[in-house]
């Protein structure tokens, strides 16, 4: 779980007659990640594709052409078929053909209506002229102009020009036309001259004779024939894609398949008479390989395991030997110095949060894959800062919808998480006494007293205190285990570095804490820190440490402090030790940064109440630190009169539901979408609160990320059976 899938490096070597039987058993095994040979062996070559690559490629590239216009997708597939060269060279051609004429004639329409549907724009202003097209145009020496602008300003223009005898205008909802008569000097452009610097856009007067309102209705009835013939193209090309999206995915797949077996060569390194092939393979599956290669060519290849990678980088890639991992296990060379790839090993119940992993990064193969802190932890954060049953069932009801519903693999993931965060907010819910925010559930299951509060109202105050500090205790804890992955990543490289680099941050975080949770030098620190587990409100008999203990507790973050500071002089010198002592101040922010745990705690548990109180209405008995609140669900006391032996002493609100029957409209408006936006702000601020905690405070103390991804030389067939 901790660890990927462990991987080796392995080497197929074999005669050129071989090749290809070669190349089709791995490929149907789809178990080898190749390596690509970097032609640093002397006397091989890199392998040329086999015949016919180019030709399986270009017909790969034509019928991801013709899906992407037929617009085919999975969904259209059909039932898997056996796709022969025969087929596909002749029903290929078939519908390409087809596919081509429709797109072709497609296309012409497109641009025909284009065409008319700006003639038909164009032609609009002219409509509401109601001057026939015939008479805007083609005269000796009356000069016209149609545009969009300011008729007065135009008017008063024309006439102060020096260059126009007479003029007249017509105007229609800021469309205005002018027919000017020039003065005896004047040149042809005399009116278009008179028009610049005014508010005037000239419009391009349409081809046509007649009636422009008659020319209008021409164009719209050219522009329904056209939209008529449009769609029929359309429905032949979908009738296409219905005859034929089954053979196109099939033929993909196949000329895929073929594609990737013409090019495997490449990766090789070859002579005239052999050919060396490596990569890497999951290591309990060696034997498979090896029995597979030897049931179909026998003698004729000798494959061997080059290495079996080490989880410690160091002893791969060694500073005194950057050329290590060249060398393998058995004392041969290998093609390239490339990292495993990386495949998570993690149950079944873990594999979503996965996906939270790689939002950052894959893990790299020699680095700890945290997805089973993640799996442990963010559930238990978002629960925990949530936790109502009611809004514990929608998240669970939710995650059950997309991990059921999509076929994607990151949708069923993010399922997944929200099953188990949906389920961890369901079971503090319980411990909470919660549902929708309402306390009815505790009166229920705990007969009034739940075992833990939120600490929302006044006489439960000490809770809110109480998980400020369990805040802070569980990410001590979950930091600590963050540094001891990194400890444990270096020691075995540099016992020095994986003391002073994270065993350092555990002696900082442990001394510092400890001091702080001691009663030494109590009258300097809250009060609340020796009173919440001795009895206000867990009786676990805490009160603090020893002064004995905090001097312990000093001690050991001193030792740390100068452990830290060593190790970043021993990489910047001198300017190390004020690096080191201002990174240090970080024992007290990363801790504090989780108490954000408890104020979203606090703040969804808040805007629960207030929907709750709009719609319910809220009294109060007691006064001070001792008030309580409760909702009016049944009815509304009057102040003054008794509740279950307390004494009501005031009305928070009355509550709509209390205020007839608009009230209560109103009131279910408020209930129903207040509640929603609850559930949605607690994924973004409850669930992102969670990831940044996984993300900035724990990943960083060890993690950094930048795995290749395993990816077999081989092809999960979807569409197509085997030959």
């Amino acid at each position: 779980m901790l660890r990927p899938e462990r991987m080796s490096k392995v080497s197929v070597t074999g005669s050129r007659a071989v090749m290809d039987d070669v190349i089709e058993t791995v490929h149907e095994l789809n178990l080898v990640h190749l390596s690509d040979y970097d032609g640093s062996w002397e006397g091989f070559e890199p392998g040329d594709p086999v015949e016919g690559a180019d030709e399986a490629s270009e017909k790969l590239v034509t019928i991801r052409s013709l899906e992407s216009i037929l617009d085919v997708d999975e969904e259209d597939a059909g039932p898997s078929r056996i796709v022969t060269d025969e087929a596909l060279e002749d029903e290929l051609e078939s519908v390409r053909t087809e596919v081509n004429r429709l797109e072709d004639r497609r296309s012409e329409l497109d641009d025909d209506l284009r065409e008319v549907e700006e003639r038909l724009d164009s032609v609009k202003p002219f409509a509401d002229l109601g001057i026939d097209l015939d008479l805007l145009s083609g005269y000796q020496t009356l000069q016209v102009a149609v545009g969009e602008g300011d008729a007065d300003e135009v008017h008063d223009t024309l006439e102060t020009a020096n260059g126009i005898r007479e003029f007249e205008t017509f105007t229609a909802d800021g469309t205005v036309a002018v027919f000017a008569y020039p003065a005896d000097a004047a040149d042809e452009d005399a009116l278009d001259d008179a028009l610049v610097g005014v508010d005037f856009a000239a419009l391009e007067i349409p081809d046509a004779e007649g009636s422009p309102g008659e020319y209008a209705e021409e164009l719209e009835h050219e522009r329904q024939q056209l939209e008529s013939e449009l769609d029929d193209v359309e429905n032949e090309l979908e009738n296409v894609k219905f005859d034929t999206a089954g053979f196109l995915l099939a033929a993909e797949e196949k000329l895929s398949i073929d594609v990737q077996k013409a090019e495997a060569p490449l990766n090789f390194a070859t002579t005239e008479n052999a050919f060396v092939a490596e990569g890497w393979i999951p290591s309990k599956r060696y034997t498979e390989l090896a029995s597979a290669l030897g049931d179909t060519v026998g003698d004729h290849v000798e494959v061997d395991e080059l290495e079996r990678a080490s989880y410690d980088a160091h002893e791969a890639h060694g500073p005194e030997d950057p050329d290590a991992n060249e060398v393998a296990a058995d004392g041969g060379t290998t093609m390239d110095d490339d990292q495993p790839p990386v495949v998570q090993d993690n149950p079944g119940a873990f594999k979503p949060f996965e996906l939270l992993v790689e939002t950052i990064n894959r893990p790299k193969y020699f680095e700890f894959d945290p997805t089973v802190i993640l799996f442990l932890t963010f559930p238990l954060f978002f629960g925990f800062m949530i936790g109502d049953l009611g809004y514990g069932l929608l998240y669970m009801g939710i995650g059950f919808w997309l991990f059921s519903s999509f076929d994607n693999d990151a949708i069923k993931s993010l399922g997944g998480i929200a099953l188990w965060a949906g389920g961890f907010t369901a079971l503090f819910g319980v411990l909470y006494g919660e549902i929708f925010g309402l306390h009815m559930l505790g009166d229920v299951v705990w007969g009034g007293h739940p075992p833990i509060k939120k600490g929302l109202q006044p006489v439960n105050a000490d809770y809110a205190l109480t998980w400020l500090v369990v805040s802070i205790l569980a990410g001590l804890l979950h930091m600590t285990v963050g540094y001891l992955f990194g400890f444990v990543e270096e020691l075995n490289h540099d016992p020095v570095d994986a003391v002073l680099e994270s065993g350092s941050w555990v002696l900082l975080f442990a001394g510092v804490w400890t001091w702080i949770l001691s009663t030494q030098a109590s009258n300097q620190k809250p009060d609340f820190l020796y009173t919440i587990f001795a009895g206000e409100p867990f009786a676990l008999g805490f009160s603090g440490f020893s002064p004995q203990v905090g001097t312990l507790g000093l001690a050991l973050g001193g030792l740390g402090l100068v452990l830290y500071i060593a190790g970043e002089v021993r990489h910047f010198g001198g300017p190390g030790i004020l690096i080191g002592a201002l990174e240090s101040l970080s024992v007290l922010s990363d801790a504090l940064s989780y108490t954000r745990i408890a104020a979203v705690l606090l703040a969804k548990a808040g805007m629960a109440f207030v929907v709750n109180l709009l719609f319910f209405g809220v009294f109060v008995t007691g006064e001070g630190s001792h008030a309580e609140w409760h909702f009016g669900i049944g009815h509304m006391p009057e102040v003054g009169t008794m509740y279950h032996g307390h004494e009501v002493t005031s009305h928070m609100f009355g509550g709509l539901v209390h205020s007839g029957i608009v009230g209560l409209l109103v009131g279910l408006l408020v209930l129903v979408f207040g509640h929603l936006l609850v559930l949605a702000l607690g994924i973004t601020s409850a669930g992102l609160q969670a990831v940044r905690l996984e993300y900035v405070e724990f990943f960083g103390k060890f993690y950094e990320g930048g795995g290749e991804e395993y990816e077999p030389f081989g092809y999960d067939r979807n569409y197509t059976t085997q030959d």
